[in-house]
Order: C-alpha cells, then structure tokens, then sequence
C-alpha cells in the first residue's frame, strides 16, 4: 500500500501547483509534458516490467522501481528548468510501471481468492485518499514552502516502503525459474515496445494539441508507430521468451479482458478531465470544491469493489462485470439530464453511482485475469490489462477532446452575432474567460456556460458508448472464468463452479 501511495499521490499532487511551477522554471508552453512524460512512461514499460517480474520474481522488480521512482523524485526536485524537470518526470514515470503492476501482481501471489477482493480494495482506498488529500496537500506545499516539497515527500513514504519490502517480503517457494533455467530476457523486443508504444501516444497525446491532426508530426508519428508495431510483432514472433506472448491475446478470458479495460480506460476520460471544466465553468465552483464532486467517485469505487466477491460468487465473473459496465452506461447517460446550471450535489451523486457500478466492473475481472493464469505468467497477464487500460485511456483523451473541440467550435459559430465577435476560441480559452467573467456581458457569459454544459453532455454520451463497447468485449469471454491450480483458491471463487481450463487456455 506504501509502494502504490507513491503513484496515486504523484498523480494528484502535482496539478495543484503547476501555476508556481511555471512561475518559477517557465516554460507554460511544453508544461503539460510533466502529465504526458510520466504517462507515457508508466504505459510503454507496464509489459516490460511484467514479463521481467515473471521471470525474476516481484521483489527485486518492485525494489526496482520504488528506486527509480525515489531517484526521479529527487532529481525533480532539484530541477532547473523545465526541460530538466520533464526528463527527471520520465525517470519516475520508469519507476511508475514497476509500481502499478507489480504491487497489483503481487497481491495476487499472496492471497486467496475469498480474500482478494477486500486486499484489493484496501490498494483501491489508497488512490481515493490520495484523490482527496493529495491536491490539498501539493496547494498547501505550493504555497506555504516550496513546489520542489511535493516530490521530496516521496522520500520517507518510499524509504518506509523499501525497508517493509526488503526486511518482510519473501518469495520463497514460488515456482519461478531458477537461475539456470531462466530464459534470456527479450530486450529487442522490449525496445520495439517502447518505441511503438512512445511514437503512438505522443501521437494521440499531442494530436490537435501542439498540431493539427492531419499536420505532418503526427501522421510521421502514426506511420512510425504503425512501422514500430509491425516490427514489435515480428521480434515477438521469433522470441524465445517474448515481452508480449501471443498466448495474452490468443486466450478468450484475457483477450476479452484487455479489450474490455481499454474500452474502460476510454470511459474514464469524461469524468476525470471534463467533469472538473464543468464543475467550475457551469456550475462555477472554485478547484477545490469542484476536486470534491469527482473524489467521491474514488469513495465508493473501493467499497463496492470489496464487496463485488458477493455477487460474482454468486453469479459468476462476466456476468458480475456485465451487470457492473451496463449500470455504469445508464449512469452515465443520465448526465446529460441533468437540469441547467444545477446544484453540485446532482453531478456528485451521479459519480458516487458511477463509481459503485465500476467497482462491480473492474475488480471482478483483474481478479478473473489474474486467477486463470499460474505464477510464471501472472506479472505479463496483470501487465497487459493495465496496458490496455493506459492505451485506452490515452485515446479517450483524443476522441474525447476531439469531439469537445467540435461540439464546442459549433457552439461558437452559431452564437448570436452580438456577442459572436468577443467569444473566445476553445475550451482552455472559455474555461479562462469563466474563470474571470468581468470582461464578458451577462448573454455571453451565460451563452458560454450553457456551450460548456452541451460539450461535456456530448462527451459523457461517448463515455455510455464507450461502456457498451466493454459490454461487447465481455460478450467474447467464457461464461465461466478458468482457474488454475495454483491461483491461491478454490474455483468457489469465480461463482462458476469449476476450476477447469478453457480449451484455448491454460
């Protein structure tokens, strides 16, 4: 839980004080690349470290990377500018992917599958008290000390974190490759995964952002990735020991799986990037007031995610997870009624809804993934799922900024022409002028709060259809999740009553 605080608070804590950041180092133009440089670290090394985790054990990879993270963290604070800091971002961002898969992994070794559920759960609670506490805690640091505090408090969490892991970690009897007999780590591969990886999502990050979707860098950066895929699948092909196993995608349970997260990674984008924008440009709420109306979506995601093991026991893993994501797409359609301006309560109440039914969602099938799969193949099978996830989310944030820009662009051309000619532009530049209202007259300001509510409307929309998309891929999964025989339970725990393989599993 220590060695997951250090990714869930890194994620919340920065935002809070980028203003002083960029006061400070400069660089307001390529800022956003703090977010983007440790996204697209943590997502290209996710498959890497749980191949490596396969293959060495999970303990020297997560010591590993709580290492790096700890490292990165001190060189951002000691940054110099904004080029520096971006990089030293990337080297946490290395540790990240160590992080996030392992700790999830690892939960999988140590406990059955009864008691999975709530362990889950309690790594779960971590990233909701880090969504509350950590923008307070980076507005607190940013104000009253010093930016460079928010990555030094990383240190006593990770150095509590390494001593608990070295001193009462054990993998002792795990049926992992000895010495002799493991096999050469692919590291072609792994750079191929890196560089398709890396080209795609600085393409889909960037994309209508720096440039035009249809400029030259990003169709350079398409066919590259595009070039980089082909090429990752013929290493992969001739590999002893591949990165990325053809078995990930050949296996019904994971397939469906992956498929099924990336489409809840897509989903994700509309409340965790628009639902603040229109937290305060609708219902003009300050940052921290419009933090709340999302956190309590991170409130009840763990509750229900604790207590989903009473309905999939009962009916089954998909079936649970189907329940879960078609709930989660009839919440969501319910945004789009909510009345103008409103209070905050009504948004709040519909992300309260949206993160019990999502907890019903993705708990149930990381542990149906997990526990379908025997040790040596339990580090690549928890990668690959996080993977889709942090792909799908990336694109989420294309599509879904793409179809913002437009709902937005539409809304703008057809104001009335007596305010058309003082309208700002884009969403950034309407959320700015909502901010400061001053210099716009009562009709545009509210004729810009009502733009702002029909974009988020329309992204949330989106966000249902992503939902029936993970609807279709569950579709593709068996009935009945497989359970290997030393999954750390008895099949009881699926709901399926059988413990047998899959004809095209293990």
């Amino acid at each position: 839980m220590l060695g997951m605080a250090l990714a869930a608070l890194d994620s919340t804590i920065l935002a809070t004080a980028i203003p002083q950041i960029v006061g400070d180092l400069g660089g307001f133009a390529v800022f956003s690349w703090l977010f983007s440089g440790y996204l697209l670290a943590v997502t290209v090394t996710l498959p890497v470290y749980g191949k490596l985790s396969d293959i060495f054990g999970r303990k020297p990879i997560l010591i590993t990377g709580i290492a790096l993270f700890l490292v990165g963290s001190l060189a951002c604070a000691g940054a110099w500018n904004m080029a520096s800091l971006i990089a030293f971002r990337v080297v946490q961002g290395l540790g990240g992917g160590a992080l996030q898969g392992t700790v999830q992994t690892i939960a999988a070794d140590l406990y059955p599958m009864r008691e999975r559920p709530k362990i889950q759960a309690r790594l779960s609670s971590v990233w909701a008290a880090s969504a509350v506490a950590g923008p307070a805690l980076g507005g607190l640091l940013a104000a009253y000390a010093d930016w460079r505090w928010i990555f030094l408090i990383n240190v006593p969490v990770g150095a509590v974190a390494l001593w608990l892991i070295v001193r009462h970690f054990s993998e002792e009897g795990r049926s992992r490759p000895g010495p002799g007999a493991r096999p050469p780590v692919d590291w072609p591969g792994a750079l191929a995964i890196f560089a398709c990886g890396g080209l795609l999502l600085t393409a889909l990050v960037q994309g209508g952002v720096a440039w035009a979707w249809l400029s030259t860098p990003s169709l350079l950066l398409f066919a590259g990735s595009a070039g980089c895929a082909a090429l990752t699948v013929l290493i992969e092909r001739r590999a002893a020991e591949p990165i990325i196993p053809g078995w990930v995608w050949r296996r019904r349970t994971i397939s469906a799986v992956n498929l099924a997260l990336g489409a809840l990674g897509l989903l994700m984008v509309a409340p965790t990037v628009f639902l603040p924008t229109y937290a305060q440009s609708v219902l003009g709420l300050g940052p921290i007031a419009a933090g709340f109306v999302l956190s309590v979506m991170t409130l009840s995601w763990p509750v229900s995610a604790a207590l989903s093991s009473h309905v999939y026991n009962r009916l089954g893993i998909r079936t649970c997870a189907m329940l879960g994501i078609g709930a989660a797409a009839l919440v969501l359609l319910a945004f789009p009624l909510l009345p103008y301006p409103g209070a905050a309560w009504q948004p709040a109440l519909i992300m309260l809804a949206l993160g019990a039914t999502l907890g019903l969602f993705q708990l149930p099938l990381i542990i149906g993934v997990q526990s379908s799969v025997g040790y040596t193949e339990r580090g690549t099978a928890t990668a690959s799922i996080l993977f889709c996830r942090q792909v799908g989310q990336s694109l989420g944030a294309a599509l879904f900024g793409a179809l913002a820009n437009a709902t937005l662009n539409d809304r703008l051309a057809h104001a009335p022409s007596g305010i058309r000619s003082g309208l700002p532009g884009d969403l950034d530049a309407v959320s700015r002028a909502l901010e400061h209202p001053g210099g716009l007259t009562a009709q545009a300001t509210d004729y810009l709060r009502r733009a702002v509510d029909t974009t988020v409307d329309h992204v949330y929309l989106g966000a249902a259809a992503a939902a029936a998309l993970a609807l279709l891929a569950l579709l593709l999964a068996p009935r009945r999740f497989p359970v290997h025989t030393d999954a750390g339970g008895t099949g009881t725990g699926t709901g399926s009553g059988s413990g047998s393989g899959e004809p095209d599993g293990t």
